[in-house]
């Protein structure tokens, strides 16, 4: 196991409590990577990092399907647990120390406080390094990977659900072809341009760590970087007209903003071209304002930072091993997911698979409709081509069957009857937005009880 973040950890944990012994390498303190401080364990770089606590939000359903797969993670959350409303924050070092000390005391765990620089050559290996992964290691998988199938830099435009798209206004055409394309098209005047630009210019950025300071490359420029360039930067460049045709008007729009369809099922799409530094409320404000996206509801807001991770769809199979060497396994954001909870989750369930490999044993894949279920099928699924890592999101779950709304789970929804919509983002007589969430979840609670109980079999 290489890796001592929330990953590795959680990875160290499930195949030490399935009677594996577990060897777990972590880097500090020979070596502090630049956005950590301490030489604990499962450092993380701020208490909220954990995100949503509500079983109604697809994170909050992550971290409660984890809770019942007995994740070390989760279990000292909750006991470090510090008020934070809706979200799970915890008391960082007694996190860390908690974890720390967990994996210290298991018979069959050692940890050893060196550097890894070359992927070992042992037949079950867990690699969860993390975004900032050596360089000495990271040179060596991608010497197995090939060049072309490890990034380094994340540059990640917004996603929105389709269903709050107004198809009134944007229209499906692709670059100088007849007929219906690929994309779905907002089409911009003069006026409409220029707005959008001058927000952009006028926009509140996230500050940047000081890792991540040199990170800016023509490649990934945020597009607010490249509006300040010039009024009609963008005119040329990602939100170029050339080769569309509005059909409504007959005519090349001034500019247009495109959004490529992210999954399979079509229920998420991805502004092209709009990665973003953008804060939060500013993206909203900013992309909502271009025509036909008044209601958008974002499954993701858009991101530019360091991250280093691996191309899922063409070189991870389904267990998360590499295609190319069987028994190595990659977790965490390595494996092209965002977030600590994200990668936690990846390390539980790459340690509940090689410890299978281990036993002699075929994997037990999680339910497609629960959400560890639906980051696997995100990992597996997207286009390799235009693939990103993503956080947990109820777009990637598979569609409820029409009038599904299960029984409530006590104690984890509130009591109130399903209602039928409008509500922001949604069309009248679909269901409304929460009862949608809430009936996911328990979809997901339900599938997850299965899967918990054959894989929870040899936990000791």
């Amino acid at each position: 196991m290489v890796g001592g973040g929330l990953a590795g950890c959680e990875a160290a944990w499930q195949a030490a409590r399935r009677g594996i012994a577990v060897t777990l390498w972590e880097m500090k303190p020979t070596r502090m990577s630049p956005a950590h401080q301490s030489e604990g364990l499962a450092e993380l770089v701020c208490s909220n990092s954990l995100r949503a606590s509500s079983t109604a939000n697809a994170v909050g359903l992550l971290k409660e399907e984890m809770r019942r797969l007995d994740s070390l993670i989760l279990e000292a959350a909750d006991a470090t647990a510090v008020p934070a409303g809706r979200a799970l924050a915890v008391d960082r070092e007694a996190f860390s120390q908690r974890i720390s000390s967990a994996l210290e005391a298991h018979p069959r765990i050692e940890i050893r406080r060196e550097l890894v620089t070359e992927l070992p050559e042992d037949p079950l290996t867990i690699i969860a390094t993390g975004p900032l992964t050596a360089p000495e290691l990271a040179r060596s998988l991608q010497s197995v990977l090939g060049e072309e199938y490890l990034y380094f830099y994340d540059a990640i435009a917004p996603t929105v659900y389709a269903d709050s798209i107004d198809y009134d206004v944007v229209f499906r055409a692709s670059r100088y072809e007849e007929g219906e394309g690929d994309y779905l098209n907002v089409p911009l005047d003069r006026e409409q341009y220029q707005a959008f630009v001058a927000a952009l210019v006028s926009a509140e950025t996230s500050p940047l760590h000081a890792f991540e300071k040199a990170l800016y490359f023509e490649g990934c420029l945020p597009i607010e970087e490249i509006a300040r360039r010039g009024e009609r930067t963008l005119a040329f460049g990602p939100l170029k007209p050339v080769g569309l045709e509005d059909p409504r008007t007959g005519r090349r729009p001034y500019a247009v903003v495109q959004l490529r369809q992210e999954d399979k099922a079509g229920q998420l799409y991805n502004l092209v071209g709009c990665q973003t530094k953008l804060r939060i409320g500013d993206q909203q404000r900013v992309f909502r304002a271009l025509p036909g996206l008044g209601e958008a509801v974002f499954a993701r807001y858009g991101s530019v930072h360091r991250n280093t991770y691996v191309n899922a769809p063409k070189r991870l199979t389904p267990t998360l091993e590499l295609r190319s060497r069987p028994g190595l396994y990659l977790a965490g954001q390595m494996a092209g997911v965002e977030g600590y909870v994200e990668s936690a989750a990846l390390g539980l369930i790459a340690g509940i698979n090689a410890s299978a490999a281990a036993h002699g044993e075929d994997p037990v894949a999680p339910p497609r409709e629960t959400a560890h279920g639906a980051l696997l099928a995100h990992l597996m699924d997207s286009s390799p081509k235009h693939f990103q890592p993503m956080n947990v999101n109820f777009g990637l779950f598979p569609p409820l069957e029409p009038g599904f709304f299960p029984p409530p789970e006590p104690g984890l929804f509130p009591r109130r009857e399903p209602g039928i919509g409008p509500t922001p983002g949604r069309r009248r007589g679909k269901l409304a937005k929460r009862d949608k969430q809430e009936a996911l979840a328990r979809r997901a609670l339900a599938a997850i009880e299965g899967y918990a109980e054959r894989v929870c079999a040899r936990v000791s």
